[in-house]
């Protein structure tokens, strides 16, 4: 019986296959975005819940408040508080730490050629075995054991060593030479923990220095974890940890301790900064509503063309009802054909997957393959396609199964009113979605477009940054060091291609960091007022470079006589509620009692989504590594040679990093800027979809209302006349999509823009803009059906008559 519903269903494909080609089309499309969106989405929400052992491993989480309407969350520990926890706390299994090496790259030297890794850690030796890393080659016991070890993932060694066996390679870092132990497979497109390379923190520690660093109880630079015995208490076993940690800070300290899950930790966001890959469970949300939404649009299209094509089958249903056919079997009947057409597309969808999986995993930053092993990827294929099937078969096999045969043989009418209204509220809906999508991408290009074409407040365009690693300083006195950055920034200003030279604590365009007032003072402030501040550490060169503006003051004078004394943003003055004039006020920064010497005006140094906050400038060159170059028009290459020309006299055999602050504020929007090209792309499906459906009903209007269009033609319509005739009814309906879609629109995106600071307002030609482009593009898909019907000779069509 089976077999026969299916040949029939072909049959019936075959003999509509215009239709059904349109129909697969479609549905290839829909299911195959979709399918792009919900194995993003499965990677999103399924963070780290394959690690062996997730539901017992724990992060130390460390919460500090600094005032009673902010508290600072930390992701890392001190390094001594994993040391005390495996000793005093019997729950606790094991304990690990890594310290993520993401605030400059890594340099690896092989061959006498350089290599920066971005994605590289210091772990300790029970790193894996807490997270179970896959071995391709070698162990961690020689890693464990020798300081100067190396691992690398799959992909790296097979980029550094190609077919060569990589176990026991040298590579150098810093001045340091360490050999390969080990290869890993990469982690999956799931894990926080994408390293490619990992170093032993026993070598970090191998300097007295890092190693007295790291022993202070002040020091929150490792992120740790501790695995505990299953049925534990968690929120006693945080309890002992506060308990560690409490002798070594102040009696007044509002430090407090929790313990998050490591599957968790993915969708943090209240963490002051992270070296972990985080995500925005909003988007994701967002995005799984985007994928129903496209296949509810493309199952649309399927059930829309089966319905409006059923006073075509009526007679084949009401014969084999007759002839004894039950109701069942011609649902079965009908349910089969959605089935075909639905695997049809299936087919089409694994090609579209296949050709765009490559583009998608680079977009998205995630290695997701279409193999035969990928369950998950396939799980979520074949759960489209029966949801597929289930929602272009319900009602299409209600409708033609519910066929009466005296009715049909009598010449009635097979479809009621509701049925032709359920079709134009389903044309209705598709255009709802599409429209929506258009006002979404245009709102979120303008809001992105406006974040960055904002006047900041001072100058970033051409200005180059590169850092001076401390470590490459280290066993100099202070005066030699001095002497060697001023030499540099002298040298610099030589350069005709350089215009400016700052040395600073600023290395991009964010403040060095963020401390609570408890570092800061000044006349009049009450005691419970703590705001966070941020502090930029800079010379006397620096104002003039990025064109600060003052509002009163002046900027620091060359020498000492202003090392103690500040220069503050309009907000710091506005929030400490300085009395005009600022200038002469007394003001203690950082263990350091000076003046207010300045008041600049407010320049955004953070993302737009934030307010600008206090920010406090002082006069500190010793602890700045930081050059900032301000380069001449149209002088960028030959600056950035003659720069790595003198870093290399400087620092021989060291390697040279440089950035331009323009294209690292222009990151901070990236993930926006994806999601929003990602929206772009699917709004164009759901378009292309709608598309689709409304150009086969076109097609079939036309050809139902043939004899009249004949009439009309003979009794002297003309073509636009007809063509408007035709295309009134679908552009309508668009117009009904465009009331709904606006209002909903407004409110969502709305929503959204409460993330900036600094937004725009939706303005009401979006609408008119969204309506318009809909309206054009339902017309020019419906014209090239009507046109060619009204076009069409009279004569065929009435030659029956």
């Amino acid at each position: 019986m089976l077999k026969n519903y299916f040949k029939t269903a072909w049959r019936n494909f075959w003999k509509h296959r215009s239709t059904g080609f349109i129909n697969i089309a479609g549905l290839s499309v829909g299911m195959a975005a979709a399918v792009l969106i919900f194995i993003w989405v499965h990677n999103e929400l399924s963070f780290d819940a394959d690690e062996p052992g997730a539901e017992n491993i724990y992060r130390i989480t460390n919460h500090l408040a600094i005032s009673k309407n902010e508290t600072w969350v930390w992701e890392s520990s001190p390094y001594q508080m994993g040391v005390e926890a495996k000793k005093v706390m019997p729950e606790v299994e094991a304990v690990t730490r890594v310290l993520p090496y993401h605030w400059l790259p890594m340099y690896l030297n092989i061959n006498n050629e350089f290599f920066a890794e971005t994605n590289a850690a210091f772990v300790d030796e029970s790193w894996f075995d807490v997270f179970k890393g896959r071995f391709v080659s070698g162990n961690a016991i020689a890693f464990n054991k020798n300081p100067f070890s190396i691992i690398l993932s799959e992909t790296k060694a097979k980029k550094y060593f190609a077919n060569q066996d990589p176990i026991g390679k040298t590579i150098r870092i810093d001045s340091a030479d360490y050999q390969v132990q080990a290869v890993v497979k990469d982690a999956p497109a799931n894990s926080s923990f994408r390293f490619d390379v990992f170093v032993p923190i026993a070598a970090r520690q191998s300097d007295p220095q890092e190693k007295k660093n790291d022993s202070g109880w002040g020091n929150f630079s490792y992120i740790t974890f501790i695995k505990l015995k299953p049925g534990t208490n968690i929120k006693h076993a945080a309890a002992n940890l506060k308990s560690i940690i409490k002798p070594h800070r102040d009696k007044e300290d509002n430090l407090s301790v929790s313990l998050r899950n490591l599957t968790t930790l993915h969708f943090e966001n209240d963490l002051q900064n992270s070296g972990l890959i985080h995500g925005d469970k909003k988007v994701v949300y967002i995005f799984v509503v985007l994928g129903i939404l496209l296949l509810v649009i493309a199952c649309i299209n399927y059930v829309n063309l089966t319905t409006a094509r059923a006073s075509l089958r009526a007679k084949e249903v009401s014969i084999k009802k007759i002839v004894g056919a039950g109701r069942k079997h011609l649902f079965n009947q009908f349910v089969a054909e959605s089935a075909v057409v639905s695997i049809l597309a299936l087919v089409l969808t694994v090609i579209l997957i296949s050709v765009a999986l490559p583009s998608f995993n680079s977009f998205t930053d995630r290695n997701f393959s279409l193999t035969t092993g990928s369950v998950y990827l396939w799980a979520i294929m074949i759960g489209t396609l029966l949801v597929t099937i289930v929602l272009n078969s319900i009602y299409p096999a209600l409708l033609l199964s519910s066929f009466k045969p005296l009715s049909v043989f009598r010449g009635g009418s097979v479809l009621k009113m509701k049925d032709t209204s359920l079709r134009k509220g389903l044309v209705v809906l598709q255009f709802t979605f599409s429209i929506f999508l258009i006002i979404g991408v245009i709102t979120i290009y303008r809001q992105l477009t406006f974040v960055q074409s904002q006047n900041p407040g001072y100058d970033r365009s051409q200005v180059m940054s590169f850092n001076i690693s401390w470590k490459l300083l280290r066993g100099l006195k202070d005066e030699q060091q001095a002497a060697i950055k001023s030499a540099l920034k002298q040298s610099l200003l030589q350069q005709s291609s350089v215009e400016a030279v700052s040395l600073v604590g600023l290395g991009s365009i964010q403040a060095n960091d963020s401390y609570s007032s408890g570092t800061a003072d000044w006349d009049g402030r009450p005691k419970d007022f703590n705001p966070s501040i941020s502090f930029f550490n800079v010379d006397g060169d620096y104002a003039k470079l990025v064109k600060l503006n003052f509002i009163t003051g002046r900027w620091f004078l060359p020498g000492k006589a202003d090392k103690h004394n500040v220069i503050l943003n309009e907000t710091a003055a506005r929030q400490f509620n300085l009395h005009k004039p600022y200038v002469g006020q007394r003001f203690l920064a950082q263990g350091e009692t000076g003046v207010v010497i300045g008041v600049v005006k407010d320049f955004s140094f953070q993302s737009m989504h934030n307010k600008i906050s206090p920010a406090i400038f002082k006069l500190e060159e010793f602890w700045s590594y930081n050059y900032l170059v301000k380069v001449a028009p149209h002088k960028q290459a030959d600056a950035i040679n003659r720069i790595e020309k003198l870093w290399k006299q400087t620092f021989p055999g060291q390697p040279f990093n440089y950035q331009f602050l323009d294209e690292e504020f222009n990151k901070i929007y990236r993930e926006d800027a994806k999601a929003s090209t990602l929206m772009s792309g699917f709004a164009m499906v759901a378009v292309v979809i709608s598309c689709l459906g409304l150009f086969g009903l076109a097609a079939f209007t036309a050809e139902r209302r043939g004899k009249e269009i004949g009439i009309r033609k003979v009794l002297g319509a003309s073509v636009s006349g007809l063509v408007s005739l035709l295309s009134i009814e679908f552009i309508v309906l668009v117009l009904v999509a465009l009331v709904i879609a606006a209002p909903l629109a407004y409110w969502l995106m709305n929503l959204w823009l409460q993330n900036f600071a600094y937004r725009i307002s939706i303005q009401w030609w979006v609408f008119v803009a969204a309506g318009l482009i809909a309206v054009l593009i339902a017309f020019v898909t419906v014209g090239l059906q009507t046109v060619k019907a009204a076009i069409a000779n009279p004569v065929k069509s009435l030659r029956s008559e």
